[in-house]
């Protein structure tokens, strides 16, 4: 089964501590062993190699920057102050995937259009393993890097296909840990990705941004990251989960929800201490069970797995090593039930069918 893995940021961790994805990920976790990248991020999950092993056909590959008044400590050093600062850095983290694309042709591959998509898959499907590229489609998490709502239109042809208005709050919505609706601004970037059909990812906004965009975007709207908020309610993070109103309208919308797991957001009770194996992939069924159940259908949730992104091999469940494990999702979905044709649509099938309708031809 093909495997879409809906959220990885990737260009972040190359900047920020050097990282070659294209290396094994054994290879990846020798190298950093004792130094900041494994310290701050924890060890790898992701490797170019784990992700031919895992099915791992597409990456949502994506464009991340804190702004300065969230940075992580002094080794964070990539974070903005203004909306210059911030356009440089997504911009110097979008040529990262273009210079990857333009060096590994035989390995990576940029998808912007149906076609490309389909091209992809078609190598997939009858080529041999050692011919297999990764697709990785464009997302920017928090929207501060675009200088002014007209300007998402350069990073459209740049490459750029999904957009997250908020990580923390923005210029553009409320987000996590900063409540509030979408602005002046945020309104007319929705406009502006409409008009040229970008997909709109709700993961991070604040509740009331949210349903803004859901009122406000007559676009493709998804949640490329997020878990239910019915499974955590008295989380300290439960503004970073969906409400069941949330989901149950990214469903009639034909949206897709990606699954995060990360030990945190898969058991609220979780600490450290308890190990990898206080959480297995039957927690995570749970979370997607839960989505599948309240919205009467398994054609919605998908995996947005944030690997690398804050957090590493410590904090997943236990029988994930590596991305090349991804598959192993399936046997315990099939264990809680879920039939081969539900099991594909979660594993990618569902953010395919996405990609297919929101991609331009």
């Amino acid at each position: 089964m093909i495997i879409v893995d809906a959220h990885e940021d990737l260009a972040w961790n190359i900047l920020t501590f050097g990282r070659d994805y294209l290396q094994p990920v054994a290879q990846t976790r020798a190298r950093e062993l004792g130094g900041e990248a494994a310290l701050h991020n924890g060890q790898t999950l992701i490797g170019w190699p784990e992700w031919i092993q895992g099915n791992v056909a597409v990456v949502f590959a994506t464009l991340f920057v804190s702004p300065t008044n969230h940075r992580m400590g002094e080794w964070d050093r990539a974070c903005y102050e203004n909306a210059e600062e911030a356009h440089r850095l997504y911009r110097a983290q979008l040529d990262v995937y273009h210079r990857l694309v333009a060096e590994h042709p035989d390995k990576l591959q940029l998808l912007t259009t149906r076609g490309e998509l389909a091209s992809l898959l078609a190598g997939w499907e009858s080529g041999p393993p050692e011919q297999r590229r990764v697709g990785l489609v464009i997302l920017m998490e928090g929207a501060d890097g675009v200088r002014e709502p007209d300007e998402i239109e350069q990073w459209f042809e740049w490459g750029v296909r999904l957009v997250g208005p908020a990580w923390v709050g923005t210029r553009y919505a409320g987000g996590t840990g900063a409540p509030g609706p979408l602005t002046a601004e945020g309104h007319a970037l929705l406009r502006r990705m409409a008009e040229l059909g970008m997909v709109l990812d709700l993961s991070h906004l604040a509740e009331e941004a949210t349903q803004n965009a859901l009122a406000e975007y007559q676009g493709t709207i998804i949640a490329s990251h997020s878990n239910p908020r019915g499974l955590a309610p008295e989380s300290p993070r439960a503004d970073r989960y969906l409400s069941d109103e949330t989901i149950r309208h990214l469903a009639q919308r034909d949206g897709v929800i990606g699954v995060v797991p990360f030990n945190y957001f898969i058991k609220e009770s979780w600490r450290p201490e308890q190990g990898r194996a206080g959480v297995t992939l039957a927690d995570v069924v749970r979370h997607i069970d839960y989505i599948c159940q309240l919205t009467g259908s398994a054609a919605h949730v998908g995996i947005g797995t944030d690997f690398d992104g804050g957090f590493g091999l410590d904090k997943v469940p236990l029988e994930f090593n590596s991305v090349a494990d991804l598959p192993r999702l399936g046997d315990a979905l099939a264990a809680h039930g879920y039939d081969s044709a539900q099991i594909e649509g979660i594993l990618g099938g569902n953010w395919l069918r996405m990609l297919y309708r929101s991609l331009p031809e």
